[in-house]
């Protein structure tokens, strides 16, 4: 009888970790995937503001530009490795 208690206690206690755990884990994972459309999203606009190269041309500003650009590509490597 106090076997089958413990084990019962055991049991719905096991559950709600394990269901805590997942509804975590779920939550980062929505996290992550839309953090990298943001990434994908920046580059995209980055792109898009320096189509005829005016950023980049640019001594003071290009250097800025760059640095973030550089920035963007590292994040979307580890993005991609991450995949």
């Amino acid at each position: 009888m106090i076997l089958e208690i413990i084990l019962g206690i055991t049991t719905l206690t096991l559950s709600y970790t394990s269901f805590n755990l997942f509804k975590k884990v779920e939550r980062l994972e929505d996290w992550i995937e839309d953090y990298s459309q943001r990434i994908v999203d920046a580059e995209n606009t980055l792109n898009q503001l320096d189509s005829e190269g005016k950023f980049e041309s640019d001594d003071e500003i290009g250097v800025i530009f760059d640095g973030i650009k550089n920035t963007i590509k590292d994040l979307s490597t580890i993005n991609n490795k991450d995949i």
